[in-house]
């Protein structure tokens, strides 16, 4: 019996024994009314129940599987590695299935690998699978979406026709499956990525029909992948007029009554062999949610016949009933999913997508969360602990409500392309958003987009970042050629006209600006050295000089005053105030632990700003300037707020991102990805460059915190203990960890962590507050930053505690040093912008050579021989550049360019840690899998 034969029998029988027993003889007939041959198989095995059962047991599948196998290899045999498809040249056989066989290929013209699906020769006999596989091209490539495989090229060789797609690292979700049941934060979070994916599809008329396990490919950094879109049923998209779309109507192919699927995952009408749309997707992605949730399939028989009945007629077991712990709103959902009829679904994926996101919030926040992008990547980057809550669940749970509250917040999605959204502005008409965005990985540009339409057109600006528009029209734009830009990003301020032109350049060392009221002067914030930032309004005057970071301005709507949010050095606090024309600067009242946007209120009677007074505390805020509050939004959850229009509408963005951790381990080629959970922060690497220690955002957020440790070698991670944003030192011999108990104000206590068996040690600290610690090489002990007497400076501690002895050296700070490898000796960057070394056994400073160090810089490691420092060029760069920088001459030279292999989304290179024989290297990434750009109504 062929292949297809065989899949055409079971499925023939599967459905007809889900229909009564009278009725079963005119369905198969029915069905294969133009095969006669067939028609008398499924007859002859409907004849006796018991045998149709046997025949399609478990066991009975596995066995014809083998042998459907050995048919397959009889006629076929695979490609030889080095075979050219095209300019494709062979590697390896990947995996073969039903559809085809697949293939990991190179592509010397871009230098990349792909992947390759060839339908085989032998194969393309068959009309029906020569069309499906036809279909899946046509459809997957057309395509355009973070969680949908990338199809790049299409093309035949000898009679078989292959796709070319992007080649994917990880697991599909089945292998995920077959470790146990996923954490409901996990599983929630895939489900996202899937209803995103399918969201995209069905929008473009494209039904995929066989969405199962085996079909959800997760990548190595969390990115749910959907594959193959063999049974896609493809339509005309409702909106295909109104947006121009070039995509073909492609006929199904299958009349009534032929099944299309996989038993256990198919909709009811698909069983039935019914016509199928967009809410059969959704009943396939509730039953894999539930299994991810349950850790068992929804539907499952002795046989598929019996299975597939009771997608028919049964109801999965409740989810608390696994005795697993989740909210009441998880149940409703996936019961919503799998509600038998199609009209009583989820509608749409996108509202799926939407209560999923709400309901994320519960859990915490995930790989899927919309964490700060472009701007707000910053957080990270420096270290602060504030990133945690500009993550979070990708929307509120107003999301949840907008169908049945009328006065609830609506959200209208103006973007959907893959890319990061950076910067957005409505226009002065109120109905126009200008935005600046990066889609495809391509540099930023401006795009112009209508509220009312999905439509966005790019008005051929190529420039860093969008900072405001005028009432005239007229942008305020950033020049440069830094494609991942922030808001300490200094570059070149320009004025160019909405609809085009050649920029015309203001001012230099900007990183903000905003209008006056008449669009007649700008407010600008400057970078100056020794990170300071200083106010000017209009550009050329002076208001006002703050030592620290300045991340947004605003102008005041009667142009008399801006609106500033000061952050201290090291973010852990921030102040809000206002300039007016004077000079005379007034503090708004009020204690914030982290603040990310402040906007006048169309009035300008109040601010809104987005922010909290602790770590735990989130939501978009209106405050008088005397300091009184009241709550717009009680948390934002992950949504980033932009701009406010005149009828109080809200512009926000909400960004899909994630963490990775890759490593370079010596004696190795290329890297490997360590990442652990959700949001994998890197700490510490072992001198010998055997482990790493890190943290996770996302699954420990503090105040607790926690610290991990995993070897390079792949093995799986442990939690050594508590301990959030700061530790994670290792000790010379790589067997202790640095962690701390308490708080920056009271003073740290210092806890060594065993990497191995043993027990957490308490070091003693007298006399001082402690703020920070890292081992001394050769067990010396340790270099403490703490505070005594109201002063900070650095302390040199002996390996049992005590009390420390200073080294009267303030301006040093624990994160920008790198110690000798005999534990003499200390460089660091002097208030005078240069490299100095100094003796830890006595005050002497030598200044190293070269030219001033750049306040961006970060030194890292002191090489092991004692000539070299590492030193990191810029943080927050993409890639990270790194150098090698020989301390008796000064000479700097590149040494390393750190960035993963896939530069899609890649939005920022965070924490980097070299061995001191440079043969090691770990470093933290972040990724945008999705950036969305959305105007919210009835906001109160």
């Amino acid at each position: 019996m062929t292949p297809e034969r065989w899949q055409e029998l079971q499925q023939l029988v599967g459905s007809a024994l889900a229909v009564p027993e009278a009725e079963r003889e005119a369905f198969v007939r029915g069905r294969a009314s133009q095969d006669s041959e067939l028609f008398g198989q499924a007859l002859s095995l409907l004849s006796s129940r018991n045998l149709a059962e046997g025949f399609l047991s478990a066991p009975a599948i596995e066995a014809a599987g083998s042998i459907l196998d050995s048919v397959i290899s009889e006629r076929h045999k695979p490609i030889a590695t080095g075979a050219l498809f095209g300019p494709y040249q062979i590697v390896g056989l990947i995996g073969a299935g039903g559809m085809g066989e697949v293939y990991r290929a190179r592509d010397e013209r871009l230098k990349r690998d792909v992947a390759i699906k060839v339908l085989p020769s032998a194969f393309t006999e068959n009309s029906d699978r020569l069309r499906r596989f036809e279909q899946e091209a046509r459809a997957a490539g057309g395509l355009n979406h973070p969680n949908i495989l990338a199809i790049h090229d299409i093309g035949s060789k000898d009679g078989a026709p292959y796709v070319v797609s992007e080649l994917l690292e990880g697991d599909t979700l089945r292998s995920r499956l077959a470790s146990g049941v996923l954490p409901p934060r996990k599983a929630i979070d895939y489900a996202i990525q899937v209803a995103r994916g399918l969201a995209a599809a069905h929008e473009r008329g494209i039904v995929h029909r066989d969405l199962k396990p085996e079909n959800l490919f997760i990548t190595r950094d969390g990115r749910v992948k959907i594959l193959d879109f063999g049974l896609a049923k493809v339509t005309q998209p409702e909106s295909t007029a109104a947006r121009g779309s070039a995509m073909p109507t492609t006929p199904l192919g299958t009349g009534p009554g032929v099944v299309m699927g996989t038993a256990g995952y198919m909709s009811p009408e698909q069983v039935r062999g019914e016509t199928t749309d967009a809410r059969s997707d959704i009943f396939s992605l509730g039953a894999i949610l539930y299994e991810m949730l349950s850790g068992k399939r929804a539907f499952r028989g002795d046989s598929a016949a019996e299975t597939m009945a009771a997608v028919l007629k049964e109801d999965p077991p409740e989810l608390s009933a696994t005795g697993k712990n989740m909210p009441p709103g998880v149940e409703r959902i996936v019961r919503h999913c799998l509600e038998k009829s199609r009209e009583e679904r989820f509608h749409s994926a996108r509202d799926l997508a939407f209560d999923l996101e709400a309901l994320s919030g519960l859990f915490g926040q995930s790989a899927a969360s919309p964490a700060a992008g472009g701007r707000r990547s910053v957080h990270r980057a420096l270290g602060a602990a504030a990133l945690v809550l500009l993550g979070g669940a990708l929307a509120t749970a107003w999301m949840v409500l907008r169908r049945h509250e009328p006065s609830a917040p609506s959200f209208n999605q103006l973007t959907f392309r893959r890319g990061e959204v950076f910067d957005a502005r409505f226009a002065p008409d109120g109905r126009t958003v200008v935005y600046s965005a990066s889609w495809e990985s391509a540099r930023p540009e401006i795009f112009t987009v209508r509220t009312d339409s999905t439509e966005s057109r790019s008005t051929g600006l190529v420039v860093e970042k969008l900072l405001a528009v005028s009432s005239k029209g007229e942008l305020a734009v950033l020049l440069g050629d830094d494609k991942h830009p922030n808001w300490f990003s200094p570059g070149t301020l320009a004025r160019v006209p909405l609809g085009g032109g050649t920029p015309r350049e203001l001012a230099e060392n900007v990183t903000l600006a905003d209008w006056s009221p008449d669009g007649a002067e700008l407010a600008v914030v400057r970078r100056l050295p020794a990170v300071k930032s200083r106010l000017e309004y209009p550009v050329g005057t002076t208001l006002y000089e703050y030592d620290g970071y300045i991340p947004c301005i605003r102008v005041s709507p009667k142009g008399d005053r801006v609106a500033l949010l000061e952050a201290a050095l090291n973010l852990s606090s921030y102040v809000l105030s206002t300039v007016d024309r004077k000079g005379k600067r007034q503090i708004v009242p009020g204690q914030w632990r982290w603040v990310s946007h402040v906007l006048w209120s169309p009035r300008g009677d109040e601010l809104i700003i987005q922010g909290g007074r602790s770590m735990s505390e989130g939501g978009f805020r209106a405050l008088s300037l005397s300091g009184r509050e009241r709550v717009l939004v009680s948390n934002s959850m992950g949504l980033e707020l932009d701009d406010v229009a005149a009828d109080g509408r809200l512009l926000v963005t909400q960004a899909v991102t994630r963490n990775g951790l890759m490593c370079h381990r010596r004696s190795e080629t290329g890297e490997r990805e360590l990442a652990w959970l959700d949001d994998s922060e890197l700490m510490g690497l072992a001198a010998d460059g055997s482990a790493i220690t890190f943290t996770e955002y996302n699954r420990d957020p503090p105040p607790k915190g926690g610290i991990y440790l995993r070897r390079t070698d792949g093995s799986a991670a442990m939690r050594l203990g508590d301990g959030w944003f700061s530790g994670g030192y290792f000790s010379a011999d790589g067997r202790w960890v640095t962690t701390f108990t308490g708080d920056h104000s009271a003073g740290l206590g210092l806890v060594l962590l065993p990497t191995g068996a043993g027990s957490p040690r308490t070091i003693p600290i007298e006399g001082v507050k402690l703020k920070g610690a890292r081992f001394l090489p050769k067990d010396k002990g340790f270099l403490i930053k703490a505070e005594k007497d109201g002063a900070f400076d650095l302390f040199l501690l002996g390996p049992q505690g005590g009390t420390p002895r200073p080294l009267h050296a303030a301006e040093v700070t624990l994160g920008s040093i790198a110690v000798s490898p005999d534990g003499e000796r200390v460089a660091y960057p002097s208030k005078d912008h240069y490299l100095r070394t100094m003796s830890l056994s006595g005050r002497d400073s030598r200044v190293i050579p070269g030219p001033a160090f750049d306040e961006d810089s970060m030194l890292k490691t002191w090489s092991d021989d004692g000539r070299f420092l590492y030193v990191m060029r810029r943080v927050n760069a993409v890639p990270s550049l790194i150098d090698r920088l020989e301390i008796t001459t000064g000479r700097r030279e590149l040494w390393r360019a750190l960035s993963p292999e896939d530069p899609s989304g890649l939005q920022s290179i965070g924490s980097v840690e070299v061995t001191p024989d440079g043969q090691s290297y770990a470093y933290s990434y972040t990724r945008v899998l999705s950036s969305t750009l959305y105007v919210v109504g009835n906001v109160r």
